[in-house]
């Protein structure tokens, strides 16, 4: 499916950039493992490697330009080309508006909303000259419903939505599509953090009745990433288990 595709994926030190990193290469891609997360990043590395696939592990702090750009032109310079870049690195800075902190709004701001601005802009430069791209960014039900305690998060990923579909205006005549992928609620440490009673909560508010798995957003991406989904562009594909019915 995606025999020979050069694939980076931010935030692919855990969770949902892990799981996405395996499934792409099991899929034939092979992968740029782009984390803080030096260390956890090897984890990936031999996930992807266990497919017989080429895999890179690349320090990146996506809200940094000047790591954005290097971390592209080292994939050029040593690939050649970058076919799907998937823009999954976010972090979470919760509290209700009245308690927000100016570093904690703009941290989150920083790393989902820019980092994701960021990374496009560059990719955009390679994909441009070879008439061809795919990229995927990780908005979110939040982004879409909102939630209490989140308003950092929700509009970044809000904003994300806006950003993809303008990018996928500007680019579909290069050949470029650009898409997001919105889950819900993933059954990952972030989500493991909370408690087992508002995991229940959060269950029940869910029509299949269960939190999702790193796997089911990794299985949108990977056929985001594919041409069977060479006609789309500009759209949220929302992976919540029914919670938000778009």
């Amino acid at each position: 499916m995606l025999e020979g595709k050069k694939a980076v994926v931010t935030g692919a030190a855990q969770g949902i950039g892990q799981a996405i990193a395996e499934l792409l290469a099991q899929a034939g891609a092979d992968v740029v493992v782009a984390d803080l997360d030096a260390e956890r990043c090897q984890e990936t590395v031999d996930q992807v490697k266990k497919h017989h696939r080429q895999a890179m592990a690349v320090s990146t702090n996506v809200g940094q330009w000047d790591d954005v750009k290097a971390l592209v032109d080292q994939v050029v310079k040593e690939w050649g080309r970058i076919d799907i870049f998937v823009n999954n690195a976010g972090i979470t800075r919760d509290g209700l508006v009245v308690r927000m902190k100016d570093e904690d709004w703009n941290a989150v701001i920083q790393v989902n909303l820019t980092g994701t601005f960021y990374c496009t802009k560059a990719a955009l430069g390679p994909m441009s000259k070879q008439r061809y791209g795919r990229i995927i960014n990780m908005a979110s039900v939040v982004g879409v419903m909102g939630n209490a305690g989140q308003a950092n998060y929700a509009a970044s990923k809000a904003a994300v939505i806006g950003l993809t579909k303008t990018i996928a205006r500007e680019y579909a005549s290069r050949n470029i599509t650009v898409n997001a992928v919105a889950p819900g609620f993933i059954d990952t440490a972030m989500t493991q953090a909370l408690g087992q009673d508002v995991r229940e909560m959060l269950s029940k508010q869910i029509p299949l009745g269960r939190l999702g798995e790193a796997r089911d957003i990794a299985e949108a991406v990977k056929f985001l990433a594919s041409d069977a989904a060479g006609y789309i562009t500009g759209q949220v594909l929302h992976v919540n288990g029914g919670m938000h019915m778009a």
